[in-house]
């Protein structure tokens, strides 16, 4: 019997790995749908807002992958205790996805003037402010991003961790050693660490 689930994404790791590590973590099986870049243009129509991952079950294309991976959380338990807590790890989610953002200005600049004058902006004022903010989160909460106790923001923090790495160039956490065990601890997790091992090899 097909798996209920189904995620359609790239081969790569980047929006698609949180989902992965989520449903990995629940022991949820899913087919994991790798679409190949080269068919983009005619798969893009087919999709919501024509944008991907997607995750397909119970007829449903759910589509925007933070909302896939918050309800994926609520499937799996790696939400708050209550309404603010539940606040506590949108709010944390959602800044880690601006920095994200800021890094995607850069990273996908193709104009190489505009590209080196948005460089060292983010290396020395961006990524220190968003970094060292972060790390202070995690060393006041237990080793985690939000409320003190693991969470689907430690997931999707480590999830996409690759992907900023891989677009800046360089290791973003390291040199904050209380994000790095969280990392460790994450990787370690009963469904992740088997993922991890078995996933196929991609660049980002």
């Amino acid at each position: 019997m097909a798996p209920a689930y189904k995620l359609k994404y790239f081969p790569s790791k980047a929006l698609g790995e949180p989902i992965r590590f989520l449903m990995s973590y629940g022991n949820i099986e899913f087919e994991d749908v790798r679409l190949i870049r080269e068919d983009w243009p005619q798969i893009k129509p087919t999709m919501p807002f024509g944008q991907a991952p997607v995750l397909e079950f119970k007829g449903i294309t759910a589509y925007q992958s933070i909302a896939i991976c918050r309800y994926l959380a609520k499937q799996v338990k790696l939400t708050g205790a209550n309404d603010l807590e539940d606040w506590e790890i949108d709010a944390i989610v959602d800044t880690v996805n601006d920095l994200r953002g800021r890094i995607d200005e850069y990273y996908y600049e193709e104009d190489a003037e505009a590209k080196e004058k948005r460089k060292k902006p983010l290396f020395e004022e961006t990524l220190p402010f968003y970094m060292e903010r972060i790390e202070a989160i995690v060393k006041k909460n237990n080793g985690h991003l939000a409320v003190g106790k693991l969470t689907w923001a430690d997931l999707h923090f480590v999830g996409v961790l690759d992907y900023l790495n891989y677009m800046i160039g360089k290791n973003l956490i390291a040199d904050y050693p209380s994000l790095q065990a969280m990392e460790k601890n994450v990787l370690n997790l009963p469904g992740i660490k088997e993922w991890v091992a078995k996933r196929p090899v991609t660049i980002n």
